[in-house]
């Protein structure tokens, strides 16, 4: 029981730790989303789909907000019950 209670607590803590980390490395950072990056060409094609916008709500939207303020309450919420679920997934095997 120890044991899935601690890897639950490493994957609650590399989870929420985690998301903001590949979020910037996808491309969307403070400084808005960076050139050349696959942020860009996500961005690219939801603006072309979507008639030039890109609309508040949609993915990239969502992704660029986590580059720029990091994640709120429930985003840190979501991203730790995760990391928890899939650190006590892997304490069982």
């Amino acid at each position: 029981m120890a044991k899935v209670l601690i890897l639950g607590t490493v994957g609650a803590a590399t989870g929420i730790a985690a998301v903001p980390l590949v979020v910037g490395a996808l491309g969307f950072t403070a400084g808005g989303i960076a050139a050349g990056s696959l942020a860009a060409s996500l961005m690219s094609s939801t603006a072309v789909a979507g008639g030039g916008a890109v609309a508040a709500g949609s993915t990239v939207a969502v992704l660029q907000s986590i580059g720029a303020a990091g994640l709120g309450a429930a985003g840190t919420g979501v991203a730790g019950t995760i990391g928890a679920v899939a650190g006590t997934l892997f304490a069982l095997f």
